[in-house]
């Protein structure tokens, strides 16, 4: 295949700035990862004191639960502390993928967006504390999401239909990532992290430092990140035009960024502003001479206000302005087509005194973008998109019961500015506006019979407004190797779900089930028509239009964690507490409609664990069991299974007057080749995952 062979349109040759990525180095992976694990041994010797307790966090989860409830009835799940710390990748995406539930899709390694019960892209809505990303991850396979996971201090992911709190956009879940840009508690004096990480599959080396501060009742917040990575090594594959290869070609990347924010703080609520700058050139791994130069600028504000008595015990308000652009260079430094984006959100949020022994909240929320697009390759029109919404929530409480209750209305408005009148190749027609009005509604009912056993049920109503792209795209989209055609006819996405729970913990461990099935009516599907356009040369590029069809969506997760007695160890080890888990989830994905599966679900996967601590050492093995994915649609091919083997090592100790943890991480010990069922086809066999790799870091807390 030549290298242009993706390219079904010629790429326009308007002169433009290009973002080089830099992918050798003066050193290379393995010596400089040798050389820190030195200079680190020597600071062990200088260590002072007792070795760091680990750091930890409010247990309650923050999305999806406005009144503080120690147990959700929708099951979600939250990284923090050091086990973010040793999850942490170099995407949002590689972050979350293994939670249970959670998988990710791949466009090479820069370009990872998770997806949550099957489902993806506009159904997993995207937050940044509690307020939408802004971004257009969701546009396209090969565009990342803008977050930086090293400046984040918490992950919190809500599976299942959450459309109640979030709108339509959350009918698979949310992932919500949040961090202390704007302080919401008082401060004094200066505290603060720093992070160095080196080595991986993709010789990466990054940096990032996070500073808190405060006097009185102001405090602020700055961070700043650094990262640099190289193609990532993969083990031997065959690509799709026949070379052997050992790497994913063009996925070298460089991001930055920066952020800045302060807020005034008192006993009764706080105020404050935040501003972040975030930075990411990376390749584009079907197209080998093409990167992508991103940049999002977003300016962020909230509060909260509390009270003891009247009508309202708590207000809180955010809002965000983002703007948005990434250009695609060519391999000469032409800009080939541009993105751009501005998007804003407000939203209002009160939770009133109880009343008839209910506790709730009423909401209001606004969203406002405006999408242009140029070059050759635009896929879609330029747009503009309104949404806002109303939503209450209320929950009552009678011993071990508790029940909830909620609703949500929406009006969208969805508007294509269409071809220029004097466009010589018009193919979206004339400027068009679609009005929406989605409605949502939940019923939630959880009994703890007893302290440890809590049994929850959740039943839910969720409608989504297709998107731009599904309305009105019509051309050629590289990332999908196809034409794409839009529907400006399409309606509502409808889907009603069951979801059901059950947690037990014990003395010595938990066990936690959840199984969910959710039907949707007028699925909006991305399916092959059976035609053909002509492509470059003589080449001939399908014809994928978006359809509603009827499907189902079913699966399983399982978690079990059993603290072991292992005396039988040698030495030191035998006196280590250790910890066993296993983790399943399984999830089917059919459209009814044309009698066959829905295209890249994730396959059944099983992990085994083995977790000890003994002092100021840490270690986890884990095994994880990916089954091949042969439940595919016509247009597709099933994908091998594999079994990836990490383990991970962990020393806390004092250095100088920080609190340090030193890691080391050795991932897919057998070298496994392994393909993400849920990444598109076109780029799944350029982009195996990672090989045989070790990285190590250090984080130093004060």
């Amino acid at each position: 295949m030549q290298d242009n062979a993706l390219h079904p349109v010629r790429r326009a040759a308007r002169q433009g700035l290009a973002s080089p990525i830099h992918s050798t180095t003066s050193m290379p992976a393995w010596p400089r990862t040798a050389l820190l694990l030195a200079l680190l041994g020597a600071q062990w010797v200088h260590a002072e004191g007792n070795p760091a307790d680990r750091q930890t966090l409010d247990a309650v989860q923050v999305t999806g639960n406005p009144l503080g409830n120690k147990e959700l009835a929708q099951p979600g799940q939250s990284l923090a502390g050091d086990a973010l710390l040793l999850r942490r990748g170099a995407s949002l995406g590689e972050t979350v993928e293994g939670l249970p539930g959670i998988a990710a899709t791949s466009f090479g390694p820069n370009a990872s967006r998770p997806t949550i019960r099957g489902l993806d892209g506009e159904r997993v809505r995207m937050l940044n504390n509690a307020g939408g990303s802004l971004d257009v991850s969701s546009l396209s396979y090969d565009h990342a999401v803008p977050v930086d996971p090293l400046v984040v201090d918490r992950i919190e992911v809500l599976r299942g239909a959450s459309a109640l709190l979030y709108g339509g956009n959350a009918i698979g879940g949310v992932v919500n990532t949040i961090d202390n840009r704007i302080p919401r508690s008082p401060l004094q004096g200066v505290s603060g992290a720093t992070e160095f990480r080196l080595g991986g599959a993709s010789n990466e080396r990054a940096l990032a430092a996070v500073l808190d501060g405060g006097q009185g009742p102001w405090a602020w917040h700055a961070d700043v990140s650094r990262r640099l990575a190289d193609d990532q090594k993969t083990p031997g594959f065959t690509a799709p035009d026949g070379q052997s290869m050992s790497h994913v070609r063009n996925s070298a990347s460089a991001s930055r960024s920066a952020a800045v924010g302060g807020s005034w703080v008192d006993r009764d609520g706080y105020a404050g502003l935040s501003f972040d700058d975030y930075r990411n050139d990376y390749g584009v791994t079907v197209e080998p001479d093409v990167k992508i130069a991103m940049q999002r600028q977003r300016v962020a504000g909230a509060g909260e206000w509390r009270w003891n008595d009247g009508p309202l015990r708590k207000l809180q308000w955010q809002f965000s302005r983002a703007r948005y652009q990434h250009d695609e260079i060519e391999g000469d430094g032409s800009l080939g087509t541009r993105f751009a984006q501005r998007g804003s959100e407000l939203r209002l949020q009160a939770e009133h005194a109880p009343l008839a022994g209910a506790r709730g909240v009423l909401g209001w929320q606004l969203e406002q973008s405006r999408f242009e697009v140029q070059g050759e390759e635009a896929l879609m029109p330029s747009n503009r998109n309104r949404a806002q919404g109303l939503f209450i929530l209320e929950q009552w409480s009678d011993g071990p019961w508790q029940l909830g209750l909620g609703a949500r209305r929406d009006q969208v408005r969805v508007r294509s500015d269409g071809d220029a009148s004097d466009a010589a190749d018009a193919r979206f027609g004339p400027a068009t506006e679609r009005r929406f009005s989605p409605a949502s509604a939940s019923a939630s009912l959880s009994w703890h019979p007893m302290p440890a056993l809590g049994l929850s049920l959740n039943v839910n109503h969720s409608e989504r407004a297709p998107s731009a792209g599904e309305l009105f795209a019509s051309g050629v989209h590289v990332a999908t190797g196809a034409f794409e055609q839009g529907d400006a006819t399409l309606g509502l996405e409808h889907a009603s779900g069951l979801d059901l729970g059950m947690h037990w913990k014990h003395a010595s461990g938990s066990v936690e089930i959840n199984a969910y099935r959710t039907r949707f009516k007028d699925y909006i599907a991305l399916r092959a028509t059976g035609a053909t356009v002509p492509g470059e040369g003589e080449e001939s590029l399908p014809v994928y239009a978006y359809q509603a069809v009827a499907a189902r969506v079913q699966g399983l997760e399982l978690q079990v964690q059993q603290d072991l007695r292992l005396g039988w160890l040698p030495g030191a080890l035998s006196g280590w507490q250790w910890q066993a888990g296993l983790q399943l989830d399984w999830v089917q994905g059919q459209d009814l409609s044309h009698g066959e599966p829905l295209p890249r679900m994730a396959p059944r996967r099983s992990t085994l664990s083995l977790d000890g601590q003994g002092g100021a050492w840490g270690l986890r093995l884990e095994i994880q069991q990916t089954a091949a994915q042969n439940r595919v649609p016509a247009i597709d091919r099933p994908t091998p299974g594999y079994t990836l083997a990490r383990l991970s090592l962990s020393r806390q100790f004092r250095w100088q007057q920080a609190d340090a943890l030193w890691y080391l991480k050795l991932d897919n010990l057998g070298n496994a080749l392994g393909y993400r069922a849920a990444s598109m086809s076109t780029i799944r066999d350029w982009a195996p995952l990672p090989g045989r790799s070790v990285s190590t870091g250090v984080q130093l807390r004060f």
